[in-house]
């Protein structure tokens, strides 16, 4: 049986893996290939949390594969010239691998996949890691969409899922060449910081099939509202193994759709696909604008008056010592655990572009070293929407104001106290906004910052000034 390389990336997964299961049925004997090549990635190489998560999945993909008597090949890039390597060495046949989305290693793919062919072999990609591929979505005029409301309309209207791909239930012993270890990689830093993060997180395709059913059974009845409450475990949590490939997106769809639910719950599932459909959307507008991971979509905001960056202010933010507790909260979850609830995404990150009145490119860069789940597609467009610089951005000037939103969505001010714990003596009403009560702030918790770093509605009003100006 002649070999056939199966070069993983963001399909760290054995079941519903079409590079993969498509080798198989072709009559290959599959050669799983990791290649770790970080600086094909330019300035977007996977950050620090990320790289942990990286580290404990090729573990568990590892034991899964050698469970099933096969061996995971790990090399170091560059890939074409690794992966060349490995088919001299393999006497492979062909190449299947799933499609990656980024400017830089779609460039790289292609550049693989033509010196593959001019050899004289067979190359086959596949779709992986989406719903629908990017290019396959347009207008109706036949540009790229901007604006989500319509490009899911058109997308949840001619979506067609596949099959789902059958794991393999043996695969054939590889053949005896040299592999780094997972460890040879180093991506684990010297000083465990990270550890605090393993209480929280399974990295694998187990993990990430473990969190998903217990979604079903809990948090998805209630989820169009739950979503919004940070105190509670009201959202999925999968986007570190969707980054990862640990599980798809068309395994989740399907897991949804056959969900018995009555019909109080539709509006809740409605909801949730449509969250899967903005994950699809930023990747259809990073395909189509690939400037925009690090670039303003809207071009007016290139002469936008953001303020020089203060590093005190800056480390201020990072660290959760605004003296918003709300703010601060959510920087102490991200730093603790390598996640952040979405709702409070979005307020650390208007109080950044607006209070601050920071470029979101220095939160962008923030959250690409510490969220486990960094994902370009995401993360830009994610900062841009709140920056109100992108594609069906909210306007620049909607400001969350942090005190209310914390009134709203943490009423009870668990989750500041959770994560700001110097705060729990202040009765609740004051927890949202302690600085209202010098002395009891400073009685109760002398360490925490006595007033915020910046005026709420002073800041407020100089970030419109500038809009107005831009």
């Amino acid at each position: 049986m002649a070999n056939a390389l199966v070069w993983l990336r963001r399909d760290l997964r054995l079941q519903d893996n079409p590079a993969l299961a498509q080798a198989i049925a072709d009559g290959y004997a599959p050669v799983p290939v990791y290649v770790h090549a970080p600086e094909e990635e330019g300035d977007w190489a996977p950050g620090a949390a990320s790289r942990t998560w990286l580290h404990f999945s090729l573990l568990g993909l590892q034991r899964d594969i050698e469970a099933l008597g096969g061996r995971l090949l790990i090399a170091r890039g560059g890939s074409l010239a690794a992966l060349e390597r490995l088919q001299a060495e393999t006497q492979a046949e062909a190449l299947y691998f799933g499609n990656v989305y980024e400017p830089l290693p779609q460039a790289r793919d292609a550049a693989v996949q033509q010196a593959f062919e001019r050899r004289g072999l067979t190359v086959k990609r596949f779709n992986a890691g989406l719903l629908v591929e990017p290019w396959q979505v347009q207008t109706g005029t036949g540009t790229p969409y901007r604006v989500f409301t319509p490009y899911w309309r058109n997308v949840s209207a001619n979506l067609a899922l596949r099959a789902e791909y059958p794991a393999p239930r043996r695969l054939p012993a590889s053949p005896g060449i040299a592999g780094l270890t997972v460890e040879e990689l180093g991506l684990l830093p010297a000083i465990a910081w990270h550890a605090g993060f393993w209480a929280h997180w399974r990295p694998g395709e187990a993990g990430a099939h473990e969190l998903l059913d217990a979604f079903c059974e809990g948090a998805i009845a209630g989820y169009k509202e739950q979503r919004n409450l940070p105190d509670r475990t009201g959202t999925s949590k999968l986007s570190p193994h969707l980054h990862f490939g640990e599980i798809s997106p068309q395994q989740i769809w399907r897991r949804i759709a056959g969900l018995r639910l009555g019909e109080a719950a539709q509006a809740d599932l409605a909801h949730f696909r449509s969250e899967l459909g903005w994950r699809e959307f930023s990747y259809h507008l990073l395909h189509h604008f690939p400037a925009s991971a690090g670039r303003n979509l809207n071009p007016q905001f290139d002469r936008f008056d953001w303020a020089e960056p203060d590093a005190d202010a800056l480390a201020r933010w990072q660290q959760g010592r605004t003296g918003i507790p709300i703010v601060d909260a959510g920087m102490r979850e991200l730093w603790h655990t390598g996640w952040m609830h979405n709702r409070v995404r979005m307020i650390v990150a208007s109080f950044l572009c607006k209070n601050l009145r920071y470029h979101w490119l220095h939160g962008a860069r923030w959250f690409w070293d510490t969220l486990l789940d960094a994902d370009l597609a995401n993360n830009s467009q994610g900062w841009q929407w709140t920056a109100g610089t992108g594609c069906d951005a909210a306007p620049y000037f909607r400001i969350f104001n942090p005190v209310s939103q914390a009134e709203k969505f943490d009423p009870q001010a668990r989750y500041i106290k959770r994560w700001v714990p110097e705060l729990q003596q202040l009765p609740t009403p004051l927890v949202f906004a302690p600085w209202q009560r010098p002395e009891l702030l400073r009685h109760a918790a002398p360490d925490y910052p006595p007033s915020p770093m910046v005026d709420l509605g002073e800041s407020r009003a100089a970030a419109l000034a500038a809009y107005s100006r831009r």
